[in-house]
């Protein structure tokens, strides 16, 4: 037998994307007006994007290069 009320609200919710684009998708995020703003997404993340730079981080990768014999 099933239990009842064990599942949580599965409502529409319009996603508006940082560049302003939006679409219409089902979920159980509950959002005051239904509609929910991401910051960050595929267009605009480093990792996704053409722009990616590397950072060295104090050095690390000059260290690990000079340790193992790598010349830049």
């Amino acid at each position: 037998m099933p239990k009842k009320d064990i599942h949580p609200e599965y409502n529409e919710v319009t996603i508006v994307m940082s560049d302003g684009s939006e679409f219409v998708t089902r979920s159980t995020m509950k959002t005051k007006d239904g509609t929910y703003r991401a910051e960050v997404d595929s267009k605009n993340h480093p990792f996704y994007n053409e722009n990616l730079k590397m950072i060295t981080a104090t050095g690390r990768v000059d260290k690990f290069n000079k340790r193992y014999g790598k010349k830049s």
